[in-house]
């Protein structure tokens, strides 16, 4: 069992930045890093950012490449979402889950209340 929550979120302009926070509480994780998600209204929930097990491996969607930054602190408590450059489609509300290959496990319900962010132009 995993237990997710997710900060940080907030209303900022165009340009700027914002720091998400992701609170890991699970036993293990087992072979899966930990990813971010985002879901704008109206569309599908769809993939952000990601790091492996080891934590030296990041993955990122090409709509924020060179724009995002994904970490996690040593013992996996918490992983953070560094959003520079920020641009109106980046709102939407933002997910951290266990994540493999870009993709949580299968049967993923786990999902915290997500953190909002809304950029403004």
């Amino acid at each position: 069992q995993v237990q997710l929550q997710e900060s940080g979120g907030g209303l900022v302009q165009a340009g700027g930045s914002l720091r998400l926070s992701c609170a890991v509480s699970a036993r293990s994780l087992g072979n899966y890093g930990m990813g971010w998600f985002r879901q704008a209204p109206g569309k599908e929930r769809e993939f952000v950012a990601a790091i492996d097990l080891s934590g030296r491996n990041t993955a990122y969607s090409d709509s924020v490449k060179g724009r995002f930054t994904m970490s996690r602190d040593i013992r996996w408590n918490t992983v953070y979402l560094q959003m520079n450059n920020l641009k109106p489609e980046d709102t939407a509300v933002y997910y951290c889950a266990p994540t493999r290959n870009r993709a949580v496990p299968t049967g993923f319900s786990s999902w915290g209340q997500g953190t909002q962010v809304t950029v403004s132009s």
